[in-house]
């Protein structure tokens, strides 16, 4: 009777701990579980600072090879409130080679290009070449602050700073629609922006959008 109540403690010993790897989660990394075409909340949409990219990947000639980029758009992610998000929807669609050049434009990296479609594209219910030329829209309607608009010298800003320069660009933004995102805290790698599904105005952010960005002034590399 000890042995079998052992083996049994064992067991939902064992149960246990696998719910519990199964649940955790990181952005960008896992998702809701409810992996649904069409069904989210709204976009959250992701500008990276390419001279910061370009530190660590001078390789991308595409993108880093003194292009002179700016922000480019990372992705149109779609976004629930309650901080979940669906992605690797399933899908045999993929962005034609009309496409892929169109996008080119705003999203450097044909691999990129590629990458978010299926990891994010695919669950917004729309076709490749409706959600590229959706994702251009919305990058084409959120204004970059002049000081971050391909600097040629670092700029020195905090992130509070640059959030109340995207917010002072865009009538109708406030600190509740955007977030900034740093590595290591100090480096500025992207900003991001949440958007209605519909309209594509900004709107409040959900949950697990926050600013990762430490007090002081930011590393901005200059455009190059």
């Amino acid at each position: 009777m000890h042995h079998l109540r052992a083996l049994l403690c064992i067991f939902l010993l064992t149960v246990g701990v696998g719910a519990l790897a199964r649940g955790h989660s990181h952005h960008g990394e896992s998702s809701s579980g409810g992996d649904v075409a069409g069904r989210f909340d709204y976009y959250l949409m992701s500008l990276s600072w390419s001279p910061s990219f370009c530190e660590t990947h001078p390789n991308e000639i595409a993108q880093c090879n003194h292009q002179g980029y700016g922000f480019i758009l990372h992705g149109l992610w779609p976004q629930n409130r309650d901080g979940s998000w669906p992605q690797h929807c399933r899908t045999e669609a993929a962005p034609d080679a009309a496409t892929i050049q169109h996008t080119l434009a705003f999203m450097p990296s044909r691999h990129l290009i590629e990458h978010e479609w299926q990891t994010h594209g695919a669950c917004t219910g729309l076709d490749p070449h409706a959600y590229f030329e959706l994702a251009d829209r919305a990058f084409a309607s959120v204004k970059v602050p002049t000081d971050l608009a391909t600097p040629l010298r670092p700029a020195a800003l905090s992130a509070k700073q640059v959030v109340s320069e995207f917010i002072q660009a865009n009538p109708g933004m406030n600190e509740n629609m955007l977030s900034v995102t740093c590595h290591d805290g100090y480096e500025l790698t992207e900003v991001r922006v949440c958007l209605n599904k519909d309209s594509l105005t900004p709107q409040a952010c959900g949950g697990r959008v926050r600013n990762t960005c430490r007090v002081g002034t930011l590393k901005i590399p200059a455009s190059r």
